[in-house]
């Protein structure tokens, strides 16, 4: 979130519509930008954060998490500056992982082995399933919810059938999904 709420705010100063520019905001020379514009360590006393400075923004994530992160301008893009930086990601997040561990901290990173195996560590477990076909079901069961919210969003006082209602829609919408 913190390297699209820098893209964003680059294309706001540098594009002429002022609207989000993948070609020229995420060019090679502007992310490397971007990531130095990104800091982590002890701020305002004994609490480690992360520091976003850089294009006129003097932000801390933990004060910004739940608002300026969150806005139009930084949802809607996510998806597409992720695609091109997880790599500035994982080393941002290694480099961080890293200063916990050399300060006493002990850090329990989970995630795709092929993600996590870009972060140095002596301790390193891999946690399997008996049934893989359980992820594939847990992230059905997470579509189906998120969209049922959706459908319910801005209704109030949804009674058990409405909720199962906007349970077998989503449902009957996946499976159309796959078998058209």
């Amino acid at each position: 979130r913190s390297l699209t709420l820098l893209a964003a705010t680059w294309c706001e100063h540098n594009c002429d519509t002022k609207n989000f520019d993948i070609h020229k905001a995420l060019t090679k020379d502007n992310l490397a930008t971007f990531v130095k514009m990104l800091s982590f360590g002890k701020f305002k006393g004994d609490v480690y954060d992360t520091r976003i400075n850089g294009l006129g923004l003097d932000l801390y994530v933990s004060e910004v998490a739940n608002t300026e992160l969150k806005v139009p301008k930084v949802a809607k893009n996510i998806p597409t500056v992720a695609e091109v930086t997880q790599g500035e990601v994982i080393s941002f997040a290694a480099g961080a992982i890293k200063i916990l561990g050399e300060n006493g901290i002990t850090v329990l990173l989970e995630g795709r082995e092929e993600t996590v195996n870009y972060v140095e560590t002596k301790n390193r477990f891999c946690l399997t399933l008996s049934d893989e076909s359980l992820i594939g079901k847990r992230r059905a069961a997470q579509r189906m919810m998120a969209s049922a919210l959706n459908s319910l969003e801005g209704k109030n006082n949804e009674s058990n059938a409405d909720v199962v209602k906007a349970l077998e829609t989503s449902l009957e919408i996946m499976v159309n999904e796959i078998t058209s």
